[in-house]
């Protein structure tokens, strides 16, 4: 392995360490408890947002604190969830007296670690509402259960964060965090698989002119691999039951997100999201937001998430209101 890193126990700290030194304005790194908390005043009575999950999916979650998307979030070590003592911490940073919105990916680890701390918290007199994100379209919807939370995390936690910014109240900002979930879905493909730091070999091995299909962010396998077919139909492969649940109509707009999954080269990125636009086109359905680079990703991978909003006029005007974090920013 071939890795610009220390030892390995400490790659998450020093990311950590590093991400708060360059951007001391932004955030702040609590060492004790390990979760990155936003150092941008806060009004009282905000309404305070938290996530976290495992390391590796990097920018998610500590590259989204700041203005207009997170107050805290709290890191597990690579691929795991973070622990209680994490979250509890992390909530009481980001609790200014309005209640705290916990945005959890469907893993098991984060639901049952983020479920204690809640029920731990609310004993204490803190107000908490949850939201799950369950995007992954690669399971089919009997098997709903088992979706797990991708790249509509990154669209939660900043359109959520600027209702959250303007003073919304509580149950209004978890609404609306779960009409961003239900209205987005995400379909995963990779070319290669993650190396894992403690390991330092590979999670699995392709062999060269294949990719899997239904990819997630831990490193794991598909559902099915496949001979790799030229970008258009990967394309083809990404949408298929994306615009088939979202139910997309001839006048829709959407918002995109396309993330490689940390190795992905741009000039493929575009590539893809040229044939996805192309696509969309043609059917009458009108991108009018993107984000396309490395939002949401596991290690490094080569490979791609493609998240598809259908967004209506509020939607769309939180999503472009400012944000200033490590990892997102404009109009601030």
């Amino acid at each position: 392995m071939q890795k610009m890193m220390g030892d390995a126990s400490t790659v998450v700290p020093d990311y950590l360490r590093g991400l708060a030194a360059a951007h001391p304005g932004v955030v702040e790194y609590d060492p004790e408890h390990r979760i990155v908390v936003r150092r941008a005043p806060v009004r009282a009575g905000k309404v305070g947002l938290i996530s976290g999950g495992g390391s590796g999916c990097e920018p998610l979650h500590a590259g989204y604190v700041g203005l207009g998307m997170l107050d805290a979030a709290c890191p597990g070590e690579v691929f795991s969830s973070p622990v209680p003592n994490q979250i509890m911490a992390a909530t009481q940073r980001a609790d200014h007296g309005a209640g705290v919105l916990y945005i959890i990916k469907n893993f098991g680890g984060e639901v049952m670690n983020f479920g204690l701390a809640a029920e731990i918290l609310r004993r204490k007199g803190i107000r908490i509402e949850k939201v799950l994100v369950n995007d992954d379209t690669s399971f089919p919807p009997e098997l709903a259960g088992r979706r797990r939370g991708l790249g509509a995390t990154v669209l939660v936690e900043k359109i959520a964060g600027a209702a959250a910014e303007e003073g919304r109240p509580l149950d209004d900002v978890a609404a609306l965090a779960r009409r961003v979930v239900e209205h987005s879905r995400t379909f995963g493909v990779a070319l290669s698989s993650c190396t894992n730091p403690r390991t330092g070999r590979r999670t699995f091995e392709l062999p060269d002119g294949e990719y899997e299909v239904g990819v997630g962010i831990g490193g794991d396998r598909g559902h099915e691999r496949r001979p790799l077919p030229p970008v258009d139909e990967i394309a083809d492969v990404m949408l298929d039951r994306i615009t088939v649940e979202l139910r997309s109509q001839p006048g829709d707009r959407v918002l995109v997100l396309l993330s490689g999954l940390g190795s992905t080269p741009a000039i493929e990125l575009y590539g893809l999201f040229a044939a996805v636009a192309d696509r969309l086109g043609k059917h009458g359905v009108e991108p009018v937001r993107s984000l396309v680079g490395d939002y949401i990703t596991s290690l490094d991978s080569h490979g791609a998430l493609l998240t598809v909003l259908r967004a209506d006029d509020e939607l769309l005007e939180l999503w472009d209101r400012p944000v200033h974090t490590p990892s997102l920013r404009w109009g601030a």
